[in-house]
């Protein structure tokens, strides 16, 4: 049977749009750093207004000197809180620049969580698989998370892998609960479950990777707003479209940026090896979650 030519220019402007946006995300976005500023009302009612840097997908390489030039300009923001949704490292010996990037913000109040490239090294893989075989798991060597863990902690961040913390930042009360990445089926929420304290001004959850079933567990539990990385904005996009695919349980819609269900607000930080981008967020008080 003879091929639509139709059909055919249709399927030649389709993969032609595909390769554009490949080649868009490794010649352009990779390189374009940029810090976005939103405010999201979370906090109780009276409370202060929070600044918190959310930091996610770095996929650090030693000699990636202009990524780390710039990474540690942002301490100069003075944030409030740190937020680290892992995947900070892309090879065995990143270690050194990732905490020499992030300099005087590991001097800054900060909590963290790990994702599969903090435990994993990245593999050479076709980006369309995230559409074609997106359950395909494959995993590089082992990186060296105990030795950043290690220089996080050290620092003072804390690490709420599979943790709840609550602790005092700028004057108020902030509750915090994490899991580790649910992309690996490592989230064990069990030993996190149950109502965060009603009495905090911030009910903060964090997970790499934003799976429904982690997010309704935190809202459930009554998490203000949960934060996220792993989406990296879209794992493959087109220029002027937006999201083909999210690599997790989400719809492209919720790819990046903030968003509300009923009771919970979601933030999923852009940043990765194809788009560097880190939400300044600034939180205050507000009636409900419009995000």
């Amino acid at each position: 049977m003879a091929v639509s030519p139709v059909l055919l220019r249709t399927g030649a402007v389709a993969l032609g749009s595909i390769v554009t946006g490949i080649g868009y995300a490794a010649l352009i976005e990779r390189n374009a750093f940029v810090l976005r500023e939103i405010t999201m009302p979370v906090l109780s009612p009276g409370s202060t207004p929070l600044r918190v840097l959310h930091i996610s997908d770095l996929h650090m390489r030693p000699d990636q000197r202009r990524k780390q030039a710039w990474l540690r300009e942002l301490s100069s923001w003075e944030p409030d809180l740190v937020v680290n949704t892992g995947d900070n490292l892309a090879h065995p010996k990143a270690v050194p620049a990732v905490v020499q990037a992030l300099g005087d913000l590991l001097h800054r109040p900060g909590v963290f969580v790990f994702g599969s490239n903090d435990y994993f090294g990245p593999r050479l893989k076709n980006p369309a698989n995230y559409l074609i075989n997106p359950g395909h798991r494959v995993h590089g060597e082992p990186l060296p998370w105990q030795d950043l863990r290690a220089a996080f902690t050290e620092r003072g961040w804390l690490d709420l892998t599979h943790n709840r913390r609550e602790f005092e930042v700028a004057g108020l009360h902030v509750a915090a609960a994490g899991v580790d990445d649910p992309h690996i089926d490592r989230d064990r929420y069990d030993t996190i479950a149950g109502p965060a304290s009603p009495v905090a001004n911030l009910r903060l959850g964090l997970t790499h990777s934003p799976e429904p079933r982690v997010l309704d567990r935190f809202a459930a539990d009554g998490y203000q707003l949960v934060m996220a990385g792993h989406t990296h904005g879209g794992q493959l996009c087109l220029p002027f479209y937006g999201a083909l695919v999210t690599n997790c349980g989400l719809d492209r819609s919720r790819a990046k940026g903030p968003h509300s269900g009923a009771r919970t607000c979601g933030c999923m930080s852009p940043p990765g090896s194809g788009r560097h981008r880190l939400r300044r967020c600034g939180l205050a008080a507000g009636p409900k979650p419009p995000c």
